[in-house]
């Protein structure tokens, strides 16, 4: 071999080298001094306040602010079609956090949740009956032999409190009227609209809200009776969710009325504030379903 070919080949050899040194050298390993942190979920179960297209529009920044502020942590929100559906992953415990309405609070109560917020504005928790301005109904044993429309049984501002309202002035509930339990707070309101319906139930801010979104049902529906106030719905909890994740989520719930992106979520509920609470907030509530179940109807 000729001295100017091994002069070639050591050359390239020596290249070879630094090759694999620059490679070598280009690799570097991170380290943190945090150890890694895996997001843990929890489901937020709210009741049927609406249809679940419209529960997702109305909820979802509430749950994208929740997630914004608090690390490590993944709420996710889950609607239900019906009331039916939604007790039984209730009652079954598939929520971590749930928004029940009153009747189905100290339902969850008794099964192990418990109180820690609920929803301010007592005073628009009380249920309201529509009809159509056209219609010749004036008083409540007017609706005797004629459908009447509700989001379903175990509503209770939506249905309990008017079916209560209409049976101690003057109207039997089970006898008198053709009840028609139609799965939501809208599908009440557009029956009576369609005049599928010569009456509807529902509560104050669904109609509120609906009939600022379509005018026309405002122009054609009236409130004709509305009926007494209870507490409104509950914020409960499983006991396996942790205290300090509780208290952050109090914390930032409570404080929503206090700066301008927690009131445009707010308004977007139909809410003033969240307020804080605990079961014993709810005793009201048991009194009126022991009166309820005793003068209007059995609750299964």
């Amino acid at each position: 071999m000729t001295v100017l070919k091994k002069l070639y080949i050591f050359i390239a050899a020596l290249s070879l080298l630094a090759c694999n040194d620059e490679t070598i050298e280009s690799y570097s390993p991170q380290f943190s001094s945090q150890p890694a942190v895996s997001e843990t979920s929890y489901i937020v179960g709210i009741h049927p306040l609406h249809n679940p297209q419209r529960l997702h529009e109305v909820f979802a920044p509430l749950i994208a602010y929740l997630n914004k502020n608090i690390p490590h942590v993944r709420f996710k929100l889950e609607a239900s079609r019906n009331y039916d559906v939604y007790d039984k992953k209730l009652y079954a415990k598939t929520f971590d956090f749930a928004l029940p309405n009153p009747f189905q609070t100290i339902n969850a109560v008794d099964k192990g949740y418990r109180v820690f917020a609920k929803m301010g504005d007592d005073d628009v928790f009380r249920g309201i009956i529509l009809v159509r301005k056209d219609s010749n109904i004036k008083w409540p044993k007017d609706l005797v032999g004629k459908a009447v429309s509700y989001p379903a049984p175990t509503a209770l501002a939506a249905t309990m409190l008017p079916q209560y309202y209409l049976q101690t002035h003057g109207v039997n509930i089970m006898q008198d009227l053709d009840n028609r339990y139609v799965g939501s707070q809208e599908s009440s309101i557009m029956n009576v609209y369609q005049g599928d319906t010569v009456a509807g139930a529902t509560w104050l801010p669904p109609w509120l809200a609906l009939s600022r979104e379509r005018p026309e049902l405002a122009r054609e529906l009236k409130v004709i009776w509305q009926t007494q106030s209870l507490p409104n719905n509950a914020l409960v909890v499983l006991p396996t969710v942790p205290d300090k994740l509780v208290d952050d989520v109090k914390s930032l719930l409570l404080s929503l009325h206090e700066h301008d992106e927690g009131r445009e979520i707010l308004a977007k509920i139909t809410l003033s504030r969240f307020e804080s609470a605990d079961n014993d907030s709810y005793q009201a509530v048991r009194d009126f379903i022991v009166k309820f179940s005793a003068t209007v109807r059995p609750i299964n």
